[in-house]
């Protein structure tokens, strides 16, 4: 007996399940492997500065998460001298594993120029193993490590840094005078693991031309200390900008209780400006981008409207 061949209906399904599976294949390859080699320099311009100053540069960069055999993020990171900032501002997480010679490498011809830097959970505790699906279902949290050692040379990323002159602002202060212009600091630690210790006293900023403040993640709590305090511009990452964004809706998470729609780039809140920003890498076992490329940010302040 010759068997019966599939109806049409039934041919029809299975290659449409064929081109979805294809699809899938295509698209998880071209997350893992294609986009988060496309660098990219986000740029914005803020009028801050008093009248009469000259145009100053900021380069904020966040969330390398370097690991090893990612030379092509190191490579990238070192040609950010050639975008000729006047000040950088290193938001954290920059540890993709103990990886401290890979990211004093990757950050030396930048260390050159001034810069503040303050710290993200994964630059104290390595990267756990966790279903990825956590991340689009619930915030994670590093409060269960709060009492436990770290398991990353932080210390020794803090001293590498301030040797070379950056200043750590984690819950400090500090200035800096860059092309004539003062500028005030203020930093608070990382939300994401309660580190930052929120009091009347802190955040204060010292007087200046501009007021900065810097932290890791962007908690609500933290940006409306900011703003008691007076800041003008607040710098911070930790959202990945979402790392797997949908085209032409936006970021699901931001894995803090930020609003989803402010993932990444300049916005306002309350009387500050805020830059969050999509950083340049991953959690090695979370290791995909899509439609949310690697990126740092050139920030153009210029002088204020009369």
């Amino acid at each position: 007996m010759i068997p019966s061949l599939p109806s049409r209906r039934v041919r029809r399904a299975v290659g449409a399940l064929a081109a979805v599976g294809a699809a899938g294949a295509a698209g998880l390859a071209y997350s893992a492997l294609v986009e988060p080699r496309l660098f990219r320099v986000r740029r914005e311009r803020l009028a801050l500065l008093p009248p009469g100053s000259d145009p100053l540069r900021i380069l904020h960069v966040s969330d390398l998460h370097l690991a090893l055999g990612q030379e092509f993020r190191s490579r990238f990171v070192r040609s950010l001298v050639d975008l000729q900032p006047d000040l950088v501002i290193n938001t954290g997480d920059n540890f993709g594993g103990d990886t401290l010679p890979l990211v004093l490498d990757a950050f030396d011809p930048l260390l050159d120029v001034p810069g503040v830097f303050v710290f993200g959970s994964n630059d104290v505790w390595g990267p756990t193993r966790k279903n990825p699906a956590r991340y689009l279902t619930r915030r994670t949290t590093y409060a269960e490590h709060r009492e436990k050692d770290p398991t990353l040379p932080t210390g020794e990323l803090r001293e590498a840094f301030e040797a070379r002159g950056w200043a750590y602002l984690d819950n400090r202060t500090s200035t800096l005078t860059v092309k004539g212009t003062s500028l005030a600091f203020a930093g608070l630690g990382d939300a994401h693991m309660d580190a930052d210790r929120i009091t009347d006293a802190n955040p204060a900023f010292a007087d200046a031309d501009v007021r900065i403040g810097v932290t890791h993640a962007p908690y609500s709590r933290t940006l409306e200390a900011f703003d008691r305090a007076g800041a003008q511009l607040v710098l911070a990452g930790h959202t990945h900008g979402g790392q797997i964004r949908v085209p032409f809706w936006g970021a699901p998470v931001t894995n803090c209780d930020m609003d989803r729609t402010r993932a990444r780039g300049l916005f306002p809140y309350r009387r500050m400006r805020v830059h969050v920003s999509a950083g340049l890498g991953y959690s090695p076992y979370s290791p995909v981008r899509f439609a949310c490329p690697p990126e740092v940010t050139l920030l153009t302040l210029v002088e204020a409207d009369r």
